[in-house]
């Protein structure tokens, strides 16, 4: 299959809007609640816990079967420089900016980690445990999908034997994720600063606070 036929592919995938269906599923149109976003954690927010769980795991199925499927239609097994990468890349932009509802899509976290435990899964689990202890500490999502995204990059850097030589296009794309997801959280980052961020878990009524 073409490589242009694969990225297109690994777009469409990613670009699936599982938040939103599962929020309509719900009762619930999760771009006009919470904040505005289609992500899980908005789901869980807006909908409880359980559709949030639901949106984190077809999101990030999307960013892993990407990799590991339909990269292999390229006849690029999973790892393979430029056929993975290039389908670990286009399913996260799909997320991202959805041609579908207007380009406005997620934040890209769990897509993000099921392409990064398809490529890279020693490095993905070291980030997960930074997530993890980032969040608990925190009670921020988005402060632990940040640090996260750093601590990816440098177990990455730590991991791959040429990080600047041959395992050089890993090291881009895991810096290229970094940059987009934090560009993404750029609104968060203020809010965080301010004080006026929203915790996590969500209380039981959560309250709904739009995002400028």
């Amino acid at each position: 299959m073409p490589f242009a036929v694969v990225l297109i592919l690994s777009y469409l995938l990613g670009s699936a809007p599982f938040g939103l269906l599962l929020g309509f599923m719900a009762g619930k149109d999760v771009r006009r609640h919470g904040s505005n976003n289609i992500g899980a954690t908005n789901v869980w927010r807006v909908c409880g816990w359980k559709w949030g769980i639901a949106a984190f795991i077809l999101d990030f199925l999307k960013g892993l079967l990407a990799v590991q499927l339909v990269a292999r239609a390229s006849a690029g097994r999973p790892g393979a420089p430029y056929p993975a990468l290039g389908c670990a890349l286009c399913a996260v932009l799909g997320h991202n900016f959805p041609a579908w509802i207007g380009f406005r899509g997620g934040k890209g976290v769990a897509t993000s980690a099921g392409a990064m435990a398809g490529l890279l899964w020693p490095p993905f689990l070291a980030a997960l445990a930074v997530f993890i202890l980032t969040v608990r500490l925190s009670h921020y999502i988005s402060l632990g999908s940040m640090t996260a995204s750093v601590a990816l990059v440098i177990a990455g850097l730590l991991y791959l034997p040429e990080p600047f030589g041959r395992d050089l296009p890993l090291t881009v794309t895991l810096a290229a994720l970094c940059a987009l997801l934090t560009c993404r959280h750029r609104k968060n980052i203020g809010r965080i600063l301010a004080g006026t961020e929203n915790r996590f878990p969500p209380p039981k009524t959560a309250r709904e606070t739009p995002e400028p």
